[in-house]
């Protein structure tokens, strides 16, 4: 994990910080320690210590059913809010997408490219004011593009979709190349190149 703050968020402590809150705060889910590790791609027991941090502060809450313990946010702090805000502009589109995108069919794999992506990955540059999807499948264009302007209403920049078959991603390009020799971040799916 990054030690230190994000480029889209330098309010956090931590990249793994910021995700993990992003998969909790977002979300509205409740998760083990486990699945809230393996979501915000973080290993265990820095999982488990974000977790035991954030408890104390009373931004987390617990409860235990059977032997495991559940973790979702403290909606009775004053903190969740105004967080939750921070997140949905810095961390939002990459939990709001993978959220939307999951319920349509014939996506092989999504992935953000762009300012957004290589802020997202601590490359230094100016604040991105947009950030770009790439679609690879054979979804309905329209579901992708309705996805995509919640998400924009959400996190407050739009979102702007490129779709493309298997096979168009296959063929050799210039922007394709650019695009797979920058930062990337994954949404769903494999990355197509790796």
């Amino acid at each position: 994990m990054r030690t230190e703050a994000p480029l889209l968020a330098p309010v956090f402590r931590s990249d793994g910080q910021a995700r993990l809150l992003a998969e909790l705060l977002l979300t509205g889910d409740e998760l083990s320690i486990t699945d809230l590790a393996r979501r915000a791609h973080l290993a265990y027991p820095t999982a488990w210590d974000e977790v035991q941090r954030l408890r104390s502060a009373g931004i987390l809450v617990d409860r235990s059913v059977g032997r495991t313990k559940l973790i979702r946010a403290n909606h009775q702090s004053p903190l969740v809010a105004p967080l939750r805000q921070i997140l949905l502009v810095a961390t939002g589109p990459v939990v709001l997408l993978a959220d939307e995108l999951a319920q349509i069919p014939g996506i092989t794999s999504a992935f953000l490219y762009g300012s957004f992506a290589a802020r997202a990955q601590g490359v230094d540059g100016p604040p991105p004011s947009d950030i770009d999807l790439m679609v690879v499948g054979s979804p309905e264009a329209e579901q992708i593009y309705s996805a995509c302007d919640r998400v924009s209403d959400a996190v407050g920049r739009p979102v702007n979709p490129t779709i493309l078959s298997r096979v168009e991603f296959a063929a050799e390009s210039g922007f394709l190349r650019d695009i797979a020799s920058k930062p990337t971040v994954p949404i769903m799916g494999d990355l197509p190149w790796s």
